[in-house]
C-alpha cells in the first residue's frame, strides 16, 4: 500500500454569495436613507416642540395639539380627496372608452393616437396649466377674447380659476393620459375568444363590451384605479396656479403655505405630514385590498387578438379621440405658442411682437435656470437608469435575503407626495452635520431628482430582466468575468431599449418637476420649472415670460425624448 501525503485542506475562497448580506445590507441602507428616513423623520420631529427645531430637541404634544387647530387643515385634506374623487371619476371611464377604442376597434391611425397620449403625459404640468391660463383666463384668456367677439356668446365667459378649472386640468395632465397609456395595451393583449362567442349569441358590441371586456378587463381597471389613489397627495403646481387667487388649497399648497411663514413653521409642517402619512399607512392596505378581492380570468388558455368595425360609428369614433388628443395636445401648445408672440395675452389689437422672447433670453436668471434644469436632467438620466436597473437585478436575478424588504420599501416610498419628501429631504439636510452645507447647492437637488421616477423606472427593469434569459451572463461567469464585468458586458447591451426609456422618463420628469424640489432650490439653483410657475403664480404679473419658458421646456424634453426613443428603438434586439 502506497501512503499518500498528508495535505492541509484547501481554504475555502470566497464567493460572491459570502458578499451577498453585507451587499444587501448595505443596499438597504442607501435605499432606506435616501428613500424612508426623510419620511420618518418628519414623524419623529413632528414631537420636536423646541422653539428652533434642529437645536436641542424637546419633546411633546403641543405640535399636534397646534396642528389640529389649525382652521384650515381639515378644509385642505377634503379638498384634496374631492379634487382626486371628481378627476378620476371623469378620467377613468373616458380612458376606459378611449383605450378600448384604440386597442380594440378598427379605428385609423390608432397607434399614432395612442403615441399622442404619451405625448400629453410628457408635456409638463406646469406648462399645460399655464396655456390653458392663458385660454380660460376670464378677462385676457384666449378663448373668452374670441368669444367676447361673438354677439350672442359676449356674456359667457369660462373661468380657469375655479374648481371645475382644477378638475379639467387635473384630467387633462395627470390623469387622462397616464390611464390611457396603462389600459391599451392591456385591451391590446385580451383574448377575444369570449368576445367572439358573445357576438355569435346575438349580442351587440355594446353588450358585449359591458357584460364581457370590462368584467375581463377590471383586473387591470382597478390597479389603475389603485395606482391612482396612492398619488391621492402628489398634486401641487395646478392648485398653486389655479387655487391661490380664489383661496382654494389642498394638502401640498396648504403645507407650502405654512412653510411661507417667517420664521418657518417646521414643527406645524412635519406635523401636517405625519398627518398625511397615517391616512397613506390606511390608503396602501385599502389599495392591495382592492386588487386582491377578486381574481378574473379568461377561460381559454389560447390567446387570440381580435379587432371589431363599429359601421357607421367608425368616424365619429376617430373624430371624438382626434377631438380628446387635440385637447391635450394641439390646443395648448397653440395658445403657448401664440401667447408667447403677443404684447400682452389676450389683447389681440394690441398686436404681436418679439420682445418677450428677447426679455426672457436674455435675462441671466433664465439662463441660470436653463443650466441648471439641463444639468440636473441630463444627470438624472445618466444615473437614473443604471441605478434602477442594479437595483432591479438584485430583485429578479438574485436570491439574497432582503429582497422582498427592499422591494417593499421600494413601493412603499411611491405613495409619499413629493412635497412631503422635499420636506423630509429638508429637515435630512438642515439637521444633519455634514450634510447641512449642502443646502441651496446643486448638489441637493441632485440628491432629489435622480430617485425621482424610482418606482416606475425599477418596475420597467424588473419586466426586462424577467424577459431575458440568462445564458449568456452563465457563460461570462464561466469564463471568469466577474459581477461588474459581466453586467458591464452582457446586461447593459441587452437593456440599453429599457435604459433609454427609463432615460427618456427621468429627463422629462426632472424637466418639469417642481414639488419635489421647490424647498431646497434657492435663487441660485433655481430651474426652468420653477422659474415658469413664479412668473405664473397670482401677483408676480408676467404671465407671458412664463409662457415663452414653458414653450422651452416642451422643446427641450420633446427634442430630448424623441432622440433618446430613437436610440433605443435602434440599438433593440430585432429577429
Amino acid at each position: 500500500m502506497v501512503d499518500l501525503p498528508i495535505t492541509a485542506p484547501a481554504r475555502r475562497m470566497p464567493t460572491f454569495g459570502d458578499k451577498a448580506l453585507w451587499i444587501m445590507a448595505l443596499l438597504l441602507i442607501l435605499v432606506g436613507f435616501f428613500l424612508i428616513y426623510p419620511v420618518l423623520l418628519l414623524l419623529i420631529q413632528s414631537f420636536n416642540v423646541a422653539p428652533e427645531i434642529f437645536s436641542t430637541p424637546q419633546w411633546g404634544l403641543d405640535n399636534w395639539r397646534t396642528g389640529f387647530a389649525e382652521p384650515g387643515l381639515l378644509r385642505a385634506l377634503f379638498n384634496t380627496f374631492m379634487i382626486w374623487g371628481l378627476s378620476t371619476g371623469i378620467s377613468l371611464p373616458l380612458a376606459v372608452a378611449i383605450a378600448w377604442t384604440l386597442a380594440r376597434t378598427r379605428i385609423p391611425c390608432s397607434r399614432a393616437l395612442e403615441f399622442m397620449f404619451w405625448l400629453a403625459f410628457m408635456l409638463p404640468t406646469v406648462s399645460v396649466t399655464i396655456a390653458w391660463i392663458d385660454l380660460l383666463d376670464p378677462y385676457l384668456g384666449i378663448f373668452n377674447a374670441a368669444l367676447g367677439a361673438i354677439p350672442f356668446a359676449s356674456a359667457l365667459k369660462l373661468n380657469i380659476y375655479s374648481i371645475e378649472g382644477i378638475v379639467w386640468m387635473h384630467v387633462v395632465t395627470s390623469g387622462l393620459p397616464s390611464m390611457v397609456i396603462l389600459l391599451t395595451p392591456a385591451f391590446r393583449n385580451m383574448d377575444a375568444v369570449l368576445e367572439e362567442s358573445s357576438r355569435v349569441s346575438g349580442g351587440s358590441n355594446l353588450s358585449t363590451f359591458l357584460w364581457v371586456t370590462l368584467p375581463l378587463m377590471m383586473p387591470s381597471i382597478v390597479l389603475v384605479f389603485a395606482l391612482k389613489l396612492l398619488r391621492v397627495f402628489q398634486t401641487f403646481e395646478i392648485e398653486l396656479l389655479l387655487g391661490t387667487p380664489i383661496n382654494f388649497f389642498v394638502y401640498s399648497t396648504y403645507l407650502y403655505s405654512v412653510l411661507q411663514d417667517a420664521p418657518p413653521a417646521y414643527g406645524k409642517a412635519a406635523v401636517l405630514a405625519s398627518i398625511t402619512l397615517l391616512l397613506i399607512a390606511v390608503i396602501i392596505p385599502f389599495q392591495r385590498w382592492i386588487l386582491n378581492r377578486k381574481n378574473y380570468s379568461t377561460i381559454t388558455s389560447k390567446f387570440k387578438p381580435g379587432l371589431i368595425h363599429l359601421g357607421a360609428w367608425q368616424p365619429v369614433a376617430f373624430i371624438l379621440v382626434a377631438l380628446v388628443v387635440a385637447f391635450l395636445t394641439i390646443i395648448p401648445f397653440t395658445a403657448l405658442v401664440v401667447s408667447s408672440f403677443m404684447n400682452r395675452a389676450g389683447f389681440f389689437a394690441l398686436g404681436f411682437t418679439l420682445s418677450q422672447w428677447e426679455t426672457v433670453l436674455s435675462d441671466p436668471v433664465f439662463l441660470q435656470a436653463l443650466s441648471t434644469t439641463l444639468l440636473l436632467a441630463t444627470t438624472a438620466a445618466v444615473v437614473s437608469p443604471l441605478i434602477f436597473s442594479m437595483l432591479a437585478y438584485v430583485i429578479v436575478r438574485t436570491k439574497w435575503r432582503g429582497r422582498a424588504l427592499l422591494d417593499s420599501m421600494i413601493w412603499t416610498s411611491s405613495a409619499v407626495p413629493g412635497m412631503l419628501h422635499g420636506l423630509g429631504v429638508l429637515m435630512v439636510f438642515l439637521g444633519t452635520p455634514g450634510l447641512n452645507v449642502l443646502y441651496g447647492t446643486i448638489w441637493a437637488l441632485i440628491f432629489v431628482v435622480i430617485f425621482q421616477g424610482h418606482t416606475t423606472g425599477i418596475n420597467i427593469s424588473k419586466a426586462a430582466f424577467i424577459q431575458i434569459g440568462n445564458e449568456m451572463e452563465e457563460a461570462a461567469r464561466v469564463s471568469g468575468a466577474g459581477w461588474l464585468r459581466a453586467y458591464g458586458t452582457i446586461w447593459i447591451p441587452l437593456l440599453t431599449p429599457t435604459l433609454a426609456v427609463m432615460a427618456m422618463l427621468s429627463f422629462v420628469i426632472t424637466s418639469g418637476t417642481t414639488s419635489t424640489i421647490i424647498l431646497l432650490a434657492s435663487r441660485d439653483t433655481t430651474t426652468l420649472s420653477l422659474l415658469a410657475l413664479e412668473y405664473g403664480a397670482e401677483g408676480f404679473g408676467n404671465r407671458e415670460a412664463a409662457t415663452v419658458i414653458s414653450l422651452v421646456i416642451i422643446g427641450i424634453t420633446c427634442v430630448i425624448a424623441s432622440i433618446l426613443r430613437a436610440f433605443g428603438q435602434r440599438h433593440s434586439v430585432h429577429a
